[in-house]
């Protein structure tokens, strides 16, 4: 059995036209039949490292019973000079999460992919407390099990005032052991109140590291109420890419 909640985020690798740049995280969320791709903003603009991608890929499963099939998809990121991704925000303002509309026209017909959904949005800011267990999915400096193109998942504890925002930024922390290439990852929580076929709340998007040294991480939570809502915004791994 192939548990669904590896099946919501995938590898997303960013571009300068054919020039590989970075390798990062994401994941997919549905709201009244339209699709849409989360990951942090850094991941497809960053200026102060002068990150500046036009286009990213995400690779996509193929067939249900051999997950070993894929194909890789690409996503313009400018259209007309306007960028097709929507900046995240919540009520403080702008955080570090985008989110693009995919077409679903331009998926494979057999793709085989998982969608959180506004169900799966904590609604309650008290019933999430600190120390609360929690897993962060993704592709760590690019790791995943690279025959069944699936991430890997990282334990984690909340280590900041869910309710509050941290420092009065539009993000939580979390303590966890994660590396470059997860940003972008769902943050999610086991719950007994979503659909049985994916259970687990969502409760924010990995973004930052706080220092080198300590596994502190930054999120940014209750962001993806797409589309209305949010105000926005592989292929194969490249040994010339970074990590996000």
């Amino acid at each position: 059995m192939i548990e669904p909640l590896l099946l919501t985020t995938a590898r997303v690798s960013t571009f300068d036209g054919q020039r590989p740049l970075t390798g990062a995280s994401g994941f997919f969320f549905e709201r009244e039949g339209r699709l849409f791709l989360v990951t942090s903003r850094h991941v497809v603009i960053d200026p102060p490292s002068k990150h500046f991608p036009d286009r990213i890929e995400i690779e996509l499963h193929t067939e249900a019973k051999n997950l070993t099939r894929s194909t890789g998809m690409s996503v313009l990121l400018y259209l007309d000079g306007k960028s097709v991704w929507r900046q995240g925000k919540d009520a403080g303002g702008e955080i570090d999460v985008a989110v693009i509309e995919l077409d679903r026209a331009a998926l494979p017909q057999s793709v085989v992919l998982r969608c959180f959904t506004p169900a799966h949005l904590q609604r309650s800011l008290q019933e999430v407390e600190v120390g609360t267990s929690l897993l962060i999915v993704g592709f760590p400096l690019g790791f995943h099990d690279a025959l069944h193109h699936l991430p890997v998942v990282r334990q984690a504890v909340i280590a900041s005032s869910f309710g509050l925002r941290f420092q009065g930024s539009g993000y939580f922390l979390t303590d966890a052991r994660t590396h470059r290439g997860t940003s972008g990852a769902p943050v999610v929580m086991r719950s007994q109140s979503t659909a049985a076929q994916l259970p687990w709340k969502l409760l924010g998007v990995h973004s930052a590291t706080i220092t080198p040294r300590v596994s502190l991480r930054v999120e940014a939570p209750r962001s993806v109420h797409a589309p209305t809502s949010i105000a926005a915004s592989r292929r194969p791994q490249q040994s010339s890419q970074r990590r996000m």
